[in-house]
Order: C-alpha cells, then sequence, then structure tokens
C-alpha cells in the first residue's frame, strides 16, 4: 500500500480559466454536468433551510436558496449500503441485491447503473469518498474511495492504481480536494457526473482540529421525545440505540480511557494514532479537559443521559460544520469556473438520523427522522423559480431516473423510481399516492427489527416481523412525533382497511410479494434465514 503525504490544496490557487462549455450532439441543448454530493446520516434537522434552528449550514442552504428543496424526500431502506446501492440503480433493494450491510454483502457491480449508462451517453464520471458497497466501483472513469467505512483521519482510499494513505488528511477535506483535482483534469470538451460522497457526519464524529471547540459553549434543547416510554410499539422498545444506554463513553463521546478493556475504546485509540502530532495537541486540549470534569462530577441516571446527549450533539455538528464548509468551497469552484448555471448540484443524505428523538441515535426504523432525508438541489438553466419547496412524496429510488432524463437518456424500464424532472421544473403534478419501505439488518447492530410499510401524505402502517409479529399504524396529522400506536383503534378501522390494501399493492408494484421471506443472511445461526 502506497503512503502519500496529503496537502490541503485552496480552491483559491486553481486554475480560473472557464473550461470550454460541455456540447450534446448536433441539434440537442446542452447538457448537465452533474455534481452530486452525498453525506453520511446527515438528519435534516441539521441542515439550517429545513428550519429547525439547532445549527447554521449556511453553504447547504445556498443549494436551496438559489435551487429547491424537497419537503417529503425519503428512502426506502434506512441504512448506508443499501441506500447507496438503491440511488445507483434506481431499484428497491430486494431488487438490486444489496438489502444490509452484512459481512457477506457485495454489490453486484455488474448490473445497470445510473453512472453506466450516462458512461455510455459520452458522460466523464468519478466516485470520491464514502462507497461502503464491498465491491470495487463500476460505471466510472476514476475512483478514489475508502475502505469500508473510512477513518475520518489519515484515511486509505482504494484507487485505480491500489490503495493509498493520505496521511495528515482530514476525511472530508480529501473528499473535496480530491474532487476539484479531477475536475481539474477531467476533458472540458464533455459533461461529467461526480459523485463527491462525504464520510461525516457518520458515527464516531471525529471533529476537524479547526472545529474540536466548536458549539463547546451550547446547550442544545432536549427533543420533547427523549424519555419516549414506548408505550404500544414493542419494536421501539426492543433496539439497542439509546444515547442513554447504548452511546459509548470512549468510542462515541471522546471520553479517552473511560472504558480501557472495551473494543470500542480501541477503535478511538486507533483513530487517534492516525493523527500528525499536531491534530492529536489540537484533540487533547479540548477532550482531555472534558474528561477530567467528567470524571470529577460522576454523573448517573437522567443527569448522565443529558450530558450525553449535549456532547452527542456537539461533536456531530462540529463535523456537519467541516462537511458545509466543503460544500461552499465546491459551489465557489464551480461559480468561479463557468460551470455553475449548467450544472445539476444536488446535497443529500444516504438516510435521516436521530438527534435525540425518542432517546435515539443512528437510524433503521421507518419513523421519520431516519426515513425521512434531506435533499437540495440548485440547476439554475433548468429551475426557474429559486428557492421552491416541493411538497410531493418523492424517494430516493427516484434519483437515478431524475439524472438520467435531465442529461436526455432514456430511462431503463425497470427502474422503479419515477422521474422528478417535471416537479423540478415547474409541472404542478404528484408522482405517487404513497412510499414503500424495507429494511432487513436485524439482529446486526441496534437491534432493530426487521419490517416493512407504507407511507401517504397522512398516515403510516408498519409490520414488524421475523422473530416478532407486530403492526403499528401512525396518523400523521395528528401524531407527527408518532407515540400513539392505532392499530387496534375503532375508529381507525377503515383507515386501517384502506393502508393494508395500499401496502399491499405496492408489493405487488415492486415485486416484494413475500416479504416476510427475505432471504437475509443471519450471522448467529449462520445461514441464511426465512420467516421464523
Amino acid at each position: 500500500m502506497e503512503t502519500t503525504k496529503f496537502f490541503l490544496t485552496s480552491v483559491s490557487v486553481l486554475s480560473a480559466a472557464a473550461p470550454a462549455a460541455a456540447k450534446a450532439p448536433s441539434g440537442r441543448p446542452e447538457r448537465p454536468n452533474i455534481v452530486y454530493i452525498m453525506s453520511d446520516d446527515h438528519s435534516m434537522q441539521t441542515i439550517g433551510a429545513y428550519g429547525y434552528g439547532l445549527n447554521s449550514t449556511p453553504n447547504i442552504d445556498r443549494i436551496a436558496r438559489e435551487g429547491l428543496l424537497l419537503r417529503n424526500n425519503f428512502v426506502s431502506n434506512s441504512i448506508s449500503g443499501p441506500c447507496r446501492a438503491v440511488v445507483l440503480t434506481g431499484k428497491f433493494s430486494h431488487r438490486n441485491g444489496f438489502r444490509d450491510n452484512g459481512p457477506k454483502t457485495v454489490f453486484d457491480g455488474s448490473q445497470t447503473t445510473f453512472p453506466k449508462l450516462l458512461q455510455q451517453a459520452g458522460y466523464q464520471t468519478a466516485m470520491i469518498g464514502k462507497w461502503h458497497l464491498g465491491s470495487t466501483p463500476t460505471g466510472f472513469d476514476y475512483y478514489s474511495v475508502h475502505v469500508g467505512q473510512g477513518t475520518y483521519y489519515s484515511p486509505v482510499m482504494i484507487e485505480p492504481d491500489g490503495r493509498k494513505c493520505y496521511e495528515g488528511a482530514y476525511a472530508t477535506d480529501l473528499t473535496l480536494d480530491k474532487s476539484i483535482e479531477w475536475l481539474e483534469h477531467r476533458d472540458t470538451s464533455r459533461p461529467f457526473c461526480l459523485m463527491m460522497h462525504f464520510k461525516a457526519p457518520h458515527r464516531n464524529w471525529m471533529p476537524a482540529p479547526e472545529k474540536m471547540a466548536m458549539y463547546e459553549d451550547t446547550t442544545f434543547p432536549l427533543p420533547a421525545t427523549f424519555y419516549d416510554d414506548y408505550a404500544g410499539r414493542q419494536a421501539a422498545a426492543a433496539q439497542k440505540m439509546s444515547i442513554a444506554e447504548d452511546m459509548r463513553l470512549e468510542w462515541d463521546l471522546k471520553m479517552l480511557g473511560m472504558e480501557p478493556s472495551d473494543m470500542k475504546g480501541e477503535k478511538l485509540r486507533s483513530e487517534l494514532d492516525r493523527m500528525t502530532p499536531e491534530q492529536r495537541a489540537a484533540f487533547d486540549r479540548v477532550y482531555l479537559p472534558l474528561r477530567d470534569e467528567f470524571e470529577r462530577l460522576g454523573l448517573q441516571g437522567k443527569e448522565l443521559a443529558e450530558w450525553k446527549y449535549q456532547r452527542y450533539m456537539r461533536d456531530y455538528l462540529k463535523v456537519i460544520s467541516s462537511v458545509d464548509d466543503k460544500v461552499g468551497e465546491m459551489i465557489d469552484y464551480l461559480k468561479k469556473n463557468g460551470l455553475w448555471e449548467n450544472t445539476i448540484v444536488i446535497y443529500t443524505s444516504d438516510q435521516g438520523f436521530y438527534m435525540g428523538e425518542h432517546g435515539w441515535f443512528d437510524k433503521r426504523f421507518m419513523y421519520e427522522e431516519s426515513f425521512h432525508t434531506p435533499f437540495v438541489m440548485s440547476y439554475p438553466a433548468a429551475i426557474r423559480r429559486p428557492g421552491r419547496e416541493i411538497e410531493a412524496l418523492t424517494q430516493n429510488i427516484d434519483i437515478a431516473p431524475t439524472l438520467l432524463d435531465f442529461a436526455g437518456v432514456t430511462i431503463p424500464a425497470d427502474m422503479q423510481g419515477e422521474s422528478m424532472k417535471p416537479l423540478m421544473t415547474g409541472e404542478k403534478r404528484k408522482i405517487r399516492d404513497g412510499l414503500y419501505y424495507h429494511y432487513y439488518e436485524y439482529p446486526l447492530p441496534h437491534a432493530v427489527k426487521r419490517h416493512y410499510g407504507i407511507r401517504n401524505s397522512r398516515y403510516k402502517l408498519i409490520h414488524f416481523y421475523y422473530d416478532i409479529d407486530a403492526w403499528e399504524l401512525y396518523d400523521l396529522k395528528r401524531d407527527p412525533a408518532e407515540l400513539h400506536n392505532l392499530i387496534d383503534d375503532p375508529a381507525y378501522s377503515r383507515v386501517k382497511a384502506k393502508m393494508m390494501k395500499q401496502l399491499k399493492a405496492l408489493q405487488e408494484k415492486y415485486g416484494d410479494t413475500n416479504p416476510t421471506n427475505d432471504g437475509y443472511y443471519d450471522p448467529r445461526e449462520k445461514k441464511v434465514s426465512s420467516n421464523h
């Protein structure tokens, strides 16, 4: 493995010469460039444009302000690798074959993906950052991707000529700088599609050196549902993603030495060992005094849970701030080089995330915080009324057909998503009545039960299965926090019957007609399991 000393390249010193416009074949309009920016686990609640007020993301907000924002955008399976496979293929997990992040799950790179179709249409394509699909990227002229989850400091990247360790680099900075480097060396006579995937803000939320002290004087409001008792929700009560019980002092909250015999503590020390002496000094200046204070306080019970919440929020938002900075540098580069007007710029996340709602961190559930995911997009050449918010139900299966549609490439008949282009260019239309969801990764981390379900503009129906048989029904208008399971409420019997019918119709439409026999690999049983 080659080791590379990485020096950050300021965008300001890059060539300011505007490249030639990428023209389509004779007689056709100019084809758009595409910069698809995706982070890992970035909650909608922590993007300023969505209005929650927890933090500031001025650069991501610029995309929404100069373009549009999807208000009701969702995922089909709230876990990292499967979401990425869905984005590439435009197909649900049961169709693209990547259901979970299990050790034996590898993305089938031979199948059709939207980057391959863009390549065939003359686009240059690149994938830089987090891949997390267990396979070598296909459909890209160039790739530089993290090994597995990757590391925040001195990351090792898989590239066409082998693995390289970028000593001293911070992952968020590296993703942006390698993306700019690729743009600088591309063929300027052809359109491009760049997929720029940040590792951040994935657990364990390691800040950049210059962000270590950020938010340390901020106290965040406790979510109203932080002390949820999960009454009437058997699966919610069984999970293992509680801030109070499951968030680790050392790995998650940087309290070095507090769990010395714990495997997660070893992971933190491994990450710290990847730092340069200057980076480690910046860490120690902030986190060692915090550890000493924590040890002195001796917190227990609710005080400990709320202390953990504050530490979680501060670290999570520190890494978000770095992502937002790099989004801003990409925007500035595109504008400076005459690319902004004819480039589709998307910022999104692979799924939503819990910011203490229901007492949780992580994702996985079909409940709103992890099912809902942010999506903002700018494309001045086609979006005539900037600053619009789109209320229609959209989903990550729609990304591939949408980008193909904008590029003038035929959408394959077996893609299961719908093009959002008509919505984005001003047509008033509805592309679907309901959203389908299916999560498989139980009993792997966090013990979230396998489940599938449907959501429409007002109601949600979920079925938890495998070693449980539990149904949940929510009226999102009256109960947006999803605290009251109405599945046995006589007043909702007609709603329940209608949702059951709609669920079956979506399963038939998408080809998931036997969902409890999911063929998921169970590592405890060391075999492929079917429904119990």
